[in-house]
């Protein structure tokens, strides 16, 4: 790693900094959204239109290379995007996928990605999901022991 982070710690960074990209284009956030399959995405964004998408972090190519999972979340998002750190090689990303760098800060979208549509049925079991995933989390952050 060329900036001196240890992997946990740039995957944090670009999920931060992707993360508030996401809230200043508009969108709320949740990080490590559970889908009905089981999988788990790294960062899961909702417009106010509805737009769903699917975020998976990649700090290196042997974490790029080893995770076969990803084609699975192809069909519960809108629009799907691998967020990598500006030194990652970014020709490793499939042309089938956006795009997006990001450090610690901030990211920038550098490939837009395909247009998927949801199902209306699966549409708003997403949107079920992410309204009690959202108010989960803050209901218990404000109230830990609750």
């Amino acid at each position: 790693m060329l900036d001196g982070s240890t992997a946990p710690e740039r995957t944090l960074q670009v999920t931060r900094g992707t993360g508030r990209l996401l809230r200043a284009m508009g969108y709320g956030v949740v990080q490590e959204f559970s889908l009905r399959t089981g999988r788990r995405v790294d960062l899961f964004a909702l417009a106010s239109d509805g737009t769903m998408i699917a975020v998976e972090v990649k700090t290196s190519i042997v974490d790029f290379r080893g995770d076969g999972k990803w084609p699975e979340y192809l069909e519960w998002c809108d629009a799907f995007y691998f967020a990598v750190p500006a030194d990652f090689p970014q020709e490793l990303v499939p042309d089938s996928c956006g795009l997006i760098v990001a450090d610690a800060w901030d990211g920038a979208i550098l490939r837009v990605s395909p247009s998927l549509r949801l199902a209306p049925a699966r549409r708003r079991h997403l949107l079920l999901r992410f309204a009690l995933s959202a108010s989960g989390r803050l209901h218990r952050l404000l109230d830990p022991e609750g």
